[in-house]
């Protein structure tokens, strides 16, 4: 090695020079050839890398290896080679220079480890791509656990390089960063949190990827699209990008439409208000206009029947219209509204269907629907609730009533 070392010496020597100038020109020379190396060797070792792993990955039936390539994972790989000659050769180029040679060394010690790192992180990068392919992990939140395991690759990573350039104990390291946990804690505050929530997250099933959420705190309702350790990211339905700190999923409420999006239909609930003042009893002229009204034809016929037979027999004096028992006009339009919801071709006629009276209010009484729409889907949902209250709302003068709508005077039309 000592030939190597001076293989130039004799030809500066030869010019005239001192001893300390030729060895100094001839570890110049050296070094030059050494960069030479380094760059052909990592030239040709990336070629031949990248080239097999393009090769292989157009073969194989896996995206997995694409994904390698993708993220830069062979070439990243390809840069131990010339690592790997440089901590060689450098003994040869620093003979003469051995307190430069340790300095040298250190750095390389260093740069492999931070090469290292950078190697892993391509790979846990590539698995991340990968396991948000697979059918049962698109909807969990690969990216915190990636991100966890690269949190722990990079402290590793530093308490080596810290080994390396002071040449204390690794132990002491870790001893010395229990030491200073508390200001960690602090630094490392929501990184912390977030792991934490990701956890909570990932055992109760609470939010997956794809979910829809409305948080009202931090204005979103959208679908989420990506869970790591500091925050949620939700894509509103105005293509707006809202940020939650990952730990505010646990410690504040919110709502998940999952369950909607699971079950048979999307809840319809909305009233329409009735004037007090029109409501009233049924005539028999005004059943037997109400019966040209097909869908409660046989209701009415069947209904006026029992009550007819039920006033006879107990003699009600029926020349007052109060007496005994009668049909009105808002109980006769509620039937008319759950036998149309009841054949409408967008309700889910297996889940609940109801039209309820609601407590009386000054604006009018409320009278709700409730049904699900068998189509899930908003556009088509709106689309369907609209279509039965634009049929309802047209539907309330043929029953001699009126709705509640607020004068354009300063006092309330009641």
């Amino acid at each position: 090695m000592q030939d190597i070392s001076h293989y130039f010496c004799d030809f500066f020597f030869d010019l005239g020079l001192s001893d300390k100038a030729t060895s100094f020109f001839n570890m110049l020379v050296l070094l030059a050839i050494l960069c030479i190396i380094i760059l052909v060797s990592d030239f040709i070792a990336r070629k031949v890398l990248v080239q097999t792993f393009n090769a292989y990955a157009k073969k194989s039936k896996t995206n997995f290896d694409d994904l390698l390539v993708s993220h830069k994972a062979p070439r990243n790989i390809a840069h131990l080679v010339p690592l790997f000659l440089t901590i060689k050769l450098f003994p040869i180029v620093f003979y003469d220079f051995p307190q430069s040679e340790i300095f040298i060394i250190t750095i390389l010690k260093v740069y492999g480890i931070l090469l290292s790192i950078w190697i892993l992180r391509s790979v846990l990068r590539t698995l991340e791509a990968y396991f948000k392919t697979v059918p049962n992990l698109k909807d969990k939140p690969i990216d915190s656990y990636i991100q966890v395991v690269m949190l722990f690759v990079w402290i590793t990573g530093i308490g080596l390089c810290f080994v390396v350039i002071t040449g204390i104990p690794l132990w002491t390291f870790f001893t010395t960063i229990g030491a200073a946990s508390a200001i960690l804690l602090l630094i490392f505050k929501d990184t912390i949190l977030g792991f934490v929530a990701s956890l909570q997250i990932a055992i109760n099933d609470s939010l997956r990827i794809g979910d829809w959420i409305t948080m009202d705190k931090y204005g979103a309702d959208g679908d989420v699209i990506e869970i790591n350790l500091a925050t949620v990211q939700v894509q509103n339905f105005d293509m707006t990008i809202t940020h939650i700190p990952t730990y505010a999923i646990i410690s504040d409420s919110f709502k998940n439409w999952r369950g909607m999006q699971a079950s048979g239909g999307r809840r319809i609930k909305r009233s329409i208000l009735i004037k007090a003042n029109s409501i009233k009893y049924l005539t028999k002229d005004s059943i037997e206009k109400l019966k040209n009204i097909e869908l409660i034809t046989a209701y009415l016929s069947h209904r006026q029947e029992d009550i007819d037979s039920y006033n006879a027999s107990h003699n009600i004096d029926k020349s007052t219209l109060i007496n005994g028992r009668n049909m009105t006009n808002l109980g006769v339009f509620r039937k008319y509204l759950q036998t149309y919801i009841e054949n409408h071709s967008g309700i889910n006629k297996e889940m609940f269907i109801m039209v309820r009276q609601m407590a009386p209010t000054p604006q009018g009484l409320p009278l709700e629907i409730y049904a699900f729409s068998s189509d899930k889907r908003w556009e088509n949902y709106e689309y369907i609730m609209s279509d039965i209250f634009d049929h309802a709302l047209a539907a309330v003068p043929y029953f001699d009533l009126e709705l509640y709508e607020l004068s354009t005077g300063a006092q309330p039309n009641t």
